[in-house]
């Protein structure tokens, strides 16, 4: 076996660990998240709570803007993490278990305190949680996507965008569609 096949199975270790590492890390930062404007949201979140209808695109924008408007992330940023994400399907799963629009690990909902098959839940915790990567990577967008997907240890660890072939395909995937979005 050559070095070159050690370092490949070495990062897919590495990918597959951070899948598993304890979410709730410095999660207690991202609990307090906000932007002081949370009638909107609350508003939004009596609407749908108890609603199992999958929404279509048209139906989330409310819940997009009033994500945006609470955490002071760009709607752009969060339609195109959820095309990313699930493609705007709210019953997404992934193979590793993430669900919902944005994607949520079981754990991570729960530290976040949302149930991830509540779309309007979902959107909220998915974009605090970005807005916590934001703010631990200085508002640099691609490291927060990147901490998004790879978790912020691989950030941490690499000093940037890990090189792992998914983290840097899915960074360049949604600062395309935020490039997209924001001609809207």
């Amino acid at each position: 076996m050559n070095l070159e096949h050690v370092e490949a199975i070495k990062a897919r270790i590495e990918e597959i660990r951070r899948r598993f590492v304890d979410p709730s890390e410095n999660m207690d930062r991202c609990m307090s998240v906000s932007g002081g404007k949370s009638s909107t949201f609350d508003g939004v979140m009596r609407q749908v709570s108890g609603s199992n209808a999958t929404p279509c695109p048209e139906d989330l924008e409310p819940m997009i803007e009033a994500a945006s408007e609470k955490y002071g992330v760009s709607p752009a940023v969060i339609k195109a993490v959820i095309k990313a994400e699930s493609g705007f399907r709210a019953n997404a799963t992934s193979r590793v278990g993430a669900q919902g629009l944005m994607q949520l690990m079981p754990g991570t909902a729960r530290a976040l305190g949302v149930d991830p098959s509540n779309p309007a839940q979902n959107i909220d915790g998915g974009t605090r949680y970005l807005k916590c990567q934001l703010d631990r990577f200085g508002g640099n967008l691609a490291y927060a996507l990147a901490a998004y997907n790879a978790g912020p240890g691989s950030v941490i660890k690499y000093g940037g965008v890990p090189p792992y072939a998914e983290t840097q395909n899915y960074v360049k995937k949604v600062l395309g569609y935020v490039d997209s979005y924001s001609g809207e």
